[in-house]
């Protein structure tokens, strides 16, 4: 399967300090690729870096096998993006503001074109009503029609869900869905929401404070075998016992204070539970939890550290 997007040992330094650090990642065809990390990871950056937008530091970035630096006109004439909130013309129609980005990017297209491309996202049926009436739900699919406009191969989205109701993100992540499964359309999307990404990507990139700490196919990296599993009971030291003593020994990972941790098969937790109840132990609460999930979760947390003494 081809590469679109090749980026290699790409930096880029404001004021003499490293906003992404020699990172590198490739973006396979027909991939939905999570961009993932909290606010300030760098995620911006280098996406604008993707579109142009800023010149890096150092670093080479390859788009459909050509370097961006020499054919950078050829190159996003086949990329469709939305970084960060759509920027779009409130007191206009949607219909208005589509025909009008559709004539700045010199795209000849009928009243019909124009219309199923609001159809795709949801919009045909309030595509005379007025933006500055929309939801900014409604406003982010705009902006991904318009993103659209000119049938691009390549589709960047920064941070599409951000400031959306639940409602909101689900039409996102179907729209998302839609766009590779039916379109064919190669997505980059970035987030700081691990759950989201799960759920649209196939592939997935982790990034903090710039640099590369994750990488890979998400089925493997939320592989159920490697599922963090907290007990906690009534009689923990009667808990420890049964599990030392059972079959259940050679998943025991660690106790933190009153509460054991163990690392199993999701798959197992029934029998795991239902195991410990016939030994006499009270269970009050069960709660497993992905190790890629409790890793990102260290990562978020130490940035709200950070923040609260900062901000």
């Amino acid at each position: 399967m081809s590469s679109i997007i090749e980026v290699t040992a790409l930096s880029k330094h404001f004021s003499g300090l490293p906003a992404v650090d020699s990172l590198s990642f490739i973006v396979r065809q027909s991939d939905v690729y999570g961009f993932l990390g909290q606010n300030g990871a760098g995620k911006s950056t280098t996406i604008r870096m993707l579109l142009t937008l800023i010149a890096p530091s150092s670093g080479e970035i390859r788009l459909f096998g050509m370097d961006l630096r020499t054919h950078r006109k050829e190159i996003l004439r086949r990329v469709g993006a939305v970084v960060e909130r759509p920027d779009l013309y409130k007191f206009l129609s949607a219909y208005q503001n589509i025909e009008i980005f559709a004539r700045m990017s010199g795209v000849r297209c009928s009243r019909q074109r124009l219309m199923d491309q609001l159809e795709q996202v949801g919009l045909a049926d309030r595509a005379h009503s007025k933006v500055g009436a929309y939801s900014q739900g409604m406003r982010q699919r705009l902006g991904i029609a318009i993103a659209l406009v000119h049938d691009p191969d390549l589709i960047i989205l920064d941070e599409p869900t951000n400031g959306l109701d639940p409602q909101g993100i689900a039409d996102i992540r179907h729209l998302i869905l839609h766009l590779s499964n039916h379109e064919k359309k190669t997505v980059l999307v970035s987030s700081h929401l691990l759950t989201e990404v799960e759920l649209i990507a196939n592939r997935m990139l982790i990034i903090d404070k710039g640099k590369k700490v994750v990488e890979g196919v998400v089925k493997e990296l939320f592989d159920p075998a490697r599922t963090i599993v907290e007990l906690d009971s009534i009689d923990p030291d009667h808990a420890a016992r049964v599990v030392m003593d059972g079959q259940w020994q050679s998943f025991f990972r660690e106790r933190q204070g009153q509460r054991l941790i163990f690392l199993m098969d999701k798959a197992l937790i029934p029998g795991f539970a239902s195991d410990l109840v016939q030994h006499g132990v009270q269970i009050l609460a069960i709660r497993p939890r992905h190790s890629l999930e409790d890793y990102f979760l260290s990562l978020t947390t130490a940035n709200q550290h950070v923040d609260a003494f900062t901000n």
